[in-house]
């Protein structure tokens, strides 16, 4: 039986719970095509403010994808090539590149493929009984260069390639210290964390939002910011959600932002 990506919203906040009851909530090949689905959906739904990202229960954020269907989706290196490029780095890059802000929220088990969406999340909340790795090189296969983006651009070279070549797996405050997490909470405080970050980030203007994240991503890329870029920066100058929030300070009162 396969696995399911839940979803489910609070006003503003949406949230995306994988489910694999039976694996740990391990990703097999459905769960990578519906996650990508439902973030592909979240990206053109301008009422979200935030996603919170979560695994069912509390033993395990994801355990790695489906180890148990490796031998018949990647039987040959067409398939191999389908599989991780078509399924998983697509969802993977529908989760780095979705313009609304993402929390994942880690309990439990954080380890290979659940690692990998966890990286390309903007926060990353974990418990302190959390723990992180992918230990694949005792499997004898690597990672899918596609599927690696998201984690190099979170922590560099050099802590990735100490998570890959050593395949050790790091405690929630390790996983701190070396850049993988936002921060770490008491084990039950995790969801509510989360929450409250989602929240926080939900009451500031949506297109601002929505702008860092591109500005972010942009910065990381080595070249100059040409001048229409500069000038595209100013673009909250015409926007409702400006013009509130400037008279709402004035006004000594909290900004209603409308996301125009």
């Amino acid at each position: 039986m396969s696995g399911e990506i839940l979803f489910s919203s609070d006003g503003a906040i949406a949230t995306l719970t994988l489910s694999n009851a039976d694996k740990l909530n391990a990703i097999d090949s459905a769960m990578w095509v519906a996650l990508r689905e439902a973030f592909d959906g979240i990206a053109a739904t301008p009422e979200l403010r935030c996603v919170v990202l979560r695994g069912a229960g509390d033993k395990a954020f994801a355990a790695g994808g489906d180890i148990e269907e490796f031998l018949t989706v990647r039987a040959t290196v067409d398939d191999a090539l389908h599989y991780h490029d078509t399924l998983v780095a697509a969802a993977l890059d529908a989760i780095r590149t979705c313009p609304i802000p993402t929390v994942a929220a880690i309990q439990g088990a954080c380890i290979g493929g659940g690692l990998e969406i966890a990286g390309c999340c903007d926060l990353r909340i974990a418990g302190e009984s959390a723990r992180f790795g992918a230990p694949i090189n005792r499997l004898g296969f690597s990672m899918y260069p596609g599927e690696m983006a998201g984690l190099l651009e979170l922590v560099g070279p050099a802590v990735l390639l100490e998570i890959l070549l050593e395949g050790r797996i790091l405690g929630a405050r390790e996983a701190l210290q070396k850049g993988l997490l936002t921060r770490v909470t008491d084990d039950e405080q995790v969801l509510d964390e989360a929450q409250s970050s989602a929240a926080r980030i939900a009451a500031g203007a949506p297109l601002v939002s929505r702008w860092h994240k591109q500005w972010v991503h942009r910065l990381t890329q080595d070249r100059p910011l040409s001048l229409d870029e500069k000038r595209a920066a100013f673009a909250f100058l015409d926007t409702d959600d400006y013009r509130e929030g400037m008279d709402a300070f004035f006004a000594k009162r909290a900004p209603r932002f409308s996301g125009r």
